[in-house]
């Protein structure tokens, strides 16, 4: 190809490419001044939220009891930082995809206050995390120690992430959350919404594959297995056949139920408190408590 031939076709491709209306809902107009979410400084903030709620499992493996204030403080401190900024950013973000104007500072000062409150909900989420790593070792006879837990199984790296975005979420952060269940999507295989509820005691076997949606509630003291989808069926259509947001419709999941692998439970339905859920089972209707379902082969 020749040297204008191959000059033509780049401008072309570059014009198409350009043209406003192929471009419909694909492009993002930053604000000048305005921060962007950083992917690096998540993965910043992952790796210090899980060094000051397991100490000596993550970040630094140099620290002593006798440090251990120091320690914690200067990377609560760095967390409040970071946590903030990207707070900002998907407050800013969000209100460049808006009409109107946007107080830079007062959104500053939100972010800002959105960070401190998370911060002080660290020790409530350590807290709730240790139930996760209990019901993870009382669940699986092969493992060894809470040492093990920690430092080996998916579902406490997931859960760590998780219950960090969904108070995040609560809060009405927009983006980050979801950029941070995302992440822990891409590292572990195991995809929870930050929007999903989900009680003490709970622990996910294996984990690859497991998907909960948006609005489950899943109660406490509930084990899921690897490949388990809690999900949506075919939703709403509004009178323009846009779909209808916000509407509740993934699965209430009750107190001490288990679904085996590979189970797919589907719509707003509920499933009733010790429940078992059988490997490779539809469900689509309310269970009763105490209910059990099996895939059975002929």
């Amino acid at each position: 190809m020749s040297i204008p031939t191959k000059t033509c076709a780049l401008a072309d491709t570059v014009a198409e490419l350009s043209r406003p209306e192929s471009l419909k809902g694909l492009f993002h107009q930053h604000r000048e001044g305005y921060p962007l979410p950083s992917t690096e400084t998540l993965r910043e903030i992952i790796q210090l939220s899980r060094s000051i709620l397991f100490p000596g499992y993550f970040g630094k493996s140099q620290i002593h009891v006798s440090t251990l204030v120091y320690q914690i403080g200067v990377e609560v401190e760095r967390l409040h930082e970071l946590l903030a900024d990207q707070v900002l950013a998907g407050l800013c973000f969000h209100c460049d995809s808006c009409e109107g104007d946007c107080n830079r500072e007062r959104q500053r000062e939100h972010a800002e206050e959105i960070a401190t409150c998370l911060i002080r909900r660290l020790p409530d989420l350590r807290r709730i995390l240790a139930t996760d790593v209990t019901a993870a070792y009382n669940g699986d006879p092969a493992a060894e120690s809470f040492a093990e837990i920690l430092s080996c199984y998916p579902v406490i790296k997931t859960l760590t992430i998780f219950r960090i975005a969904h108070e995040l979420h609560k809060m009405g952060v927009p983006l980050i959350p979801r950029m941070m269940t995302e992440m822990a999507h891409s590292e572990t295989g195991i995809d929870i919404h930050p929007g999903a509820e989900i009680g003490r005691y709970f622990t996910i076997d294996h984990g690859t594959g497991v998907v909960i949606g948006a609005t489950c509630i899943i109660g406490n003291n509930v084990k899921l297995y690897q490949g388990v989808t809690l999900g949506a069926k075919s939703f709403p259509l509004d009178a323009n056949g846009n779909p209808i947001k916000g509407i509740p419709r993934h699965p209430i999941i009750e107190d001490d139920v288990v679904i085996y692998a590979n189970a797919t439970v589907l719509g707003r339905i509920t499933i009733g408190h010790g429940c078992i859920v059988g490997a490779n089972t539809w469900v689509m209707e309310d269970m009763a408590p105490e209910t059990h379902i099996y895939n059975k082969q002929k």
